[in-house]
């Protein structure tokens, strides 16, 4: 496989990609707290149907990282531009954790750009917020941490090892898939300067912008119209919630099922699965 890092200037940013493959365009977006280099192990095989483009969002890995433009729609506005600057006029998207997020924006936001969309390990961030109780706060409790202003930074950044490596033996069930190269490039990225505020801010963006969003978007019916599909890890916290139904009350078309044996993250825990369920979603 032929895999090409680029840079482009899009949005007024500078953004970083990976480029591998020919064919229809798939982009894919990472989460928290990865980068780009999360689909390593899909990568290949998805190149050799489709045009692959896996982008570190901004504020990750070698992307700009500005202090503002964190709520989802800006981030999205994004990854559309780097898309039109590939010549790329529609497009199918596959997102996980926070890119699954920018993903939903993307697809909500420009649905003559993006034909399809598959979202990996999450549910609407609306729909997580109204089923705060004991146990999703337990497992989510990041959420409301990493919104507070300047204290993660601090209290993260004295061992941004130990912090990133919390979630990485908390959230996996195949323990052994993030593997100390893996884990060494996310410690790498997040030790950048600018990088742990970055991300941090992605979250804070959830309020006021990206609340305000969609809740207008739902209020005014405003639903996904592509086909959806959505993936998930049985061993994680999702596997607890009936997210088939809660997709369905933001998206018109919508499939999906749990994969075995998988906590959080899923193109690293379990590349075979997600590469066959992307191939049969996304078509020849």
């Amino acid at each position: 496989m032929n895999r090409l890092e680029e840079t482009a200037t899009v949005n007024g940013i500078r953004m970083h990609y990976l480029r591998a493959g020919d064919g229809p365009p798939l982009f894919l977006l990472h989460g928290w707290p990865q980068t780009s280099h999360c689909w390593h192990r899909v990568l290949a095989p998805l190149a050799e149907t489709h045009t692959v483009i896996a982008p570190d969002l901004r504020g990750y890995g070698r992307t700009d990282k500005p202090r503002s433009g964190y709520d989802k729609r800006t981030m999205a506005a994004d990854v559309a531009a780097l898309a039109e600057h590939l010549g790329f006029a529609k497009v199918a998207v596959a997102g996980h954790d926070r890119g699954g997020r920018v993903a939903h924006r993307w697809a909500l936001d420009r649905p003559d750009q993006v034909e399809r969309l598959a979202v990996l390990d999450i549910a609407p961030t609306r729909a997580m917020w109204q089923r705060l109780d004991a146990g999703t706060v337990k497992a989510y409790w990041h959420w409301l941490f990493h919104l507070q202003p300047d204290l993660p930074e601090l209290l993260a950044g004295q061992n941004i090892a130990g912090y990133l490596g919390y979630f990485f033996e908390r959230w996996t069930y195949q323990r052994h898939a993030l593997d100390a190269d893996a884990q060494a490039e996310y410690v790498r990225a997040f030790s950048q300067p600018g990088a742990l505020r970055a991300g941090f801010d992605d979250y804070r963006a959830s309020f006021p912008d990206d609340a305000g969003l969609d809740d207008a978007d739902f209020d005014a019916g405003k639903r996904l119209t592509q086909p959806v599909l959505a993936l998930w890890g049985a061993n994680g916290l999702l596997g607890t919630l009936p997210t088939l139904d809660i997709w369905r009350e933001y998206a018109n078309d919508v499939t999906g099922e749990a994969l075995a044996e998988c906590g959080h993250f899923l193109p690293e825990e379990q590349p075979g699965e997600v590469v066959a369920h992307l191939r049969r979603f996304l078509g020849p």
